[in-house]
């Protein structure tokens, strides 16, 4: 005797789990997403959840410095000791009130960089590290390109603006994941507060992701706004062993945060893995 209907539930099922395991990546607009680009990806597999806009160039403020701290911590320890140069006084924008000639570790900087945002800090570091910033760039761009990162060029360490410093989505998703592999910077973009020690003054540096104190799981990773970028943030969470990662690029200052827990909401709520 034939069953006539067996082959077509069958069908169905295999339908249902397709869109269950390989939800549409093109689809971040239903979430209504304020962003002119975003992306949910699968911090594990690479894999795009959701996107919109994915492979739009746009400025990348200073979630440039994901990459900077990326290329860094290639070379470095966070234990290495750093002579303050005096470029990196004369560098605009946030700042960590560093003084020329002062020693402090590579951790210290990347602390100040990637909390609190400081371009002295990533300035320093990029001088540490090849002696140059137009090597560091390029130093940066071969980093992003070995990753898939194809669409992106930088040309600073710091995320300020410059018209030919673009990045996309995609590509600002691809650098954090690989950028979270390393356990230093993952546990550095984890820190809530760090404590500072330097000349110029002593405190506290606070990590301006509010996410790690408002959403179950966060673990990181850099905020960053200017008036051509607008605001952006990289976020990422991990819960019953799944990481996923957000990048919202050219936000406004309230919806950024909106349109960072929108995604990841998505990716705990609707993604089943088997």
């Amino acid at each position: 005797m034939k069953h006539a209907g067996v082959r077509p539930a069958i069908g169905s099922l295999l339908l249902l789990l397709a869109w269950v395991i390989f939800p549409r990546p093109n689809a971040a607009a239903e979430l209504k997403i304020a962003a002119r680009g975003a992306v949910l990806m699968n911090a594990q597999t690479g894999k795009i959840i959701r996107a919109h806009n994915q492979d739009l160039p746009l400025p990348p403020a200073s979630t440039a410095k994901v990459l900077t701290a990326l290329v860094v911590l290639d070379q470095n320890r966070t234990s290495d000791v750093v002579t303050i140069p005096a470029e990196a006084l004369r560098v605009s924008g946030a700042s960590t009130q560093l003084t020329a000639g002062e020693k402090l570790s590579v951790g210290d900087l990347l602390h100040a960089m990637l909390l609190g945002s400081g371009n002295d800090a990533a300035i320093a570091l990029a001088l540490h590290r090849d002696g140059s910033i137009d090597s560091f760039v390029q130093r940066m761009n071969h980093k992003a390109h070995t990753l898939g990162a194809v669409r992106s060029r930088f040309v600073n360490p710091t995320g300020m603006p410059h018209p030919q410093q673009l990045t996309t989505a995609r590509d600002l998703a691809l650098i954090t994941k690989a950028a979270l592999e390393n356990s230093e910077f993952r546990r550095i973009v984890g820190e809530r507060t760090y404590r500072w020690r330097s000349r110029g003054w002593q405190g506290a540096i606070k990590n301006s992701n509010k996410l790690l104190s408002s959403y179950d799981g966060a673990i990181g990773v850099k905020t960053g706004n200017t008036r051509e970028a607008g605001y952006c943030l990289v976020a990422a969470a991990q819960r019953a062993g799944q990481i996923y990662i957000a990048v919202v690029l050219k936000s406004d200052k309230k919806s950024v945060w909106q349109d960072a827990t929108k995604l990841l909401d998505y990716g705990f709520k609707n993604v089943t893995s088997f």
